[in-house]
């Protein structure tokens, strides 16, 4: 078995150290707010709760492209409150995302066990309570979303007490452009499974391409990579340079993401195989099918979008349109080029080797993942 270099070995200790402190500053946090819930019924910490196990584990790619891009930017080694900060105000955050995307896209399965508004929705089942369970599920789901936006908005705020009024500043406007943006990406995204029909298959992949980058790809990449840097008091230059990396890396990684919604294993992903499908999500891979099939494959795809309990011989034909008229090869062949844009802005970072490395095997991963 080949051993890890010395460079690999250091990037594995920090980032495993940054992990573990960034998951004990999640779990005091987390802990305390419970306290405070407690006080005020017994009932009310079940929020905390359904936050927590979304925020414990997982990949915490977001986090760790904030704690690189501080270090990049020469952020002290010696002192990680701020960048910690950070990182557990966007675990936060996503944590919100991931909620009430679920709620929206009517997912049942999140990392291969119930979604919060199931969670409630089941508890209300077990307590045999009065009234509507889904119901109750999508309130509960929608409060303890907003509670968690609300908890990463008080996290992020220590910040500005650690480091100076300019990287604050500055700092602060990134964090407040990726909520803006997540929360206008996802308008369009419901937007285009009402209107994506009626508006045709000509700018399919351009609406689709247009949802992923203000949706996903700068809030999963290009803000946390550039908000670790404007903590640390990085140059507009290599702020630009981060962007450049980041966001094409971003829309990689949510491609990859559409790819697996098809066509991924449920045991890697821990979603329902084809979900995306029954979800009526119109993705790249979706507006390149309806581009390039013919049109009575189109009409097929288009017509079996968003319907909740779509068979899975439906979606395997779905799936062998999508490989017959050369969607899949397109969209690949999309992935490979925003990827080679990502690693060619990469290398004209002016960053130390290591956070290079860093930056660079997180980039891989998140194109070539299976879950």
């Amino acid at each position: 078995m080949n051993q890890p270099t010395e460079p690999d070995a250091t990037i594995s200790r920090l980032q495993a150290e940054f992990i573990e402190l960034l998951a004990e500053e999640l779990q005091g946090f987390l802990a305390a707010k419970r306290i405070e819930l407690l006080k005020i019924s017994t009932d009310a910490p079940a929020l905390i709760d359904t936050i927590a196990g979304l925020v414990t584990g997982g990949k915490r790619m977001r986090a760790l492209l904030c704690y690189w891009g501080w270090r990049g930017a020469g952020g002290p080694t010696d002192s990680t409150a701020p960048i910690s900060n950070a990182g557990a105000a966007l675990e936060l955050f996503q944590a919100a995302a991931l909620i009430h995307d679920d709620i929206i896209d009517r997912s049942d399965i999140r990392r291969g066990a119930p979604s919060v508004h199931r969670q409630f929705s089941q508890l209300h089942q077990r307590q045999r309570w009065s009234l509507d369970p889904e119901r109750f599920g999508h309130a509960a789901a929608i409060l303890a979303g907003d509670l968690c936006l609300s908890f990463s908005e008080e996290v992020f705020a220590e910040v500005a007490a650690t480091v100076a009024a300019p990287a604050a500043a500055r700092a602060r406007t990134v964090f407040n452009t990726m909520r803006a943006e997540v929360m206008a990406g996802q308008y369009l995204d419901i937007l285009e499974e009402v209107a994506g029909p009626s508006r045709g298959a000509a700018g399919a992949v351009e609406r689709a391409q247009s949802i992923i980058r203000f949706k996903s790809a700068k809030y999963s990449t290009e803000h946390p990579l550039v908000l670790g840097g404007a903590l640390a008091g990085g140059s507009a230059e290599l702020l630009r340079g981060y962007s450049d990396f980041a966001l094409p890396l971003g829309e990689a990684f949510q491609l990859r993401d559409d790819m697996l919604g098809v066509f991924g294993d449920p045991q890697s992903t821990g979603k329902p195989a084809g979900d995306d499908l029954r979800e009526g999500k119109r993705t790249v891979l979706i507006g390149y099918t309806l581009q390039l099939a013919s049109k009575t494959e189109a009409e097929f795809v288009d017509q079996r979008l968003g319907i909740p309990d779509l068979p899975e011989p439906d979606i395997a034909r779905i799936r062998e349109i999508m490989q017959e008229c050369g969607a899949v090869t397109s969209t690949e062949a999309l992935i490979e080029s925003y990827q080679q844009t990502a690693m060619t802005a990469l290398q004209a970072l002016p960053i130390d080797q290591t956070s290079s490395r860093a930056l660079g095997s997180i980039a891989q991963a998140a194109v070539q993942r299976t879950s």
